[in-house]
């Protein structure tokens, strides 16, 4: 048996299936690249929403914490005569 390959067209020189954008997906990418900020200022970026998404993290488990604390007894007492 012979597996049949189908056919791509590239985007930016990279394989890409059915691409509708014929070549100017990276061209547009690069340009926003050129607008954005620079490195530096992306790092900064990206280090704030890994602390911000800690945080989160953080309020998760103590609220997790929490809730294990506060067991229900399984049982009740019974007084028996």
């Amino acid at each position: 048996m012979t597996e049949e390959k189908t056919t791509t067209e590239t985007c930016g020189g990279r394989p890409q299936a059915g691409c509708a954008c014929m070549g100017a997906g990276p061209v547009i990418s690069d340009m926003f690249k050129r607008l954005g900020p620079d490195e530096e200022v992306r790092r900064h970026f990206r280090n704030a929403r890994i602390e911000f998404l800690k945080g989160i993290r953080e309020m998760i488990d103590r609220r997790i914490g929490e809730l294990s604390k506060e067991t229900q007894p399984k049982g009740s007492k019974v007084v028996v005569e």
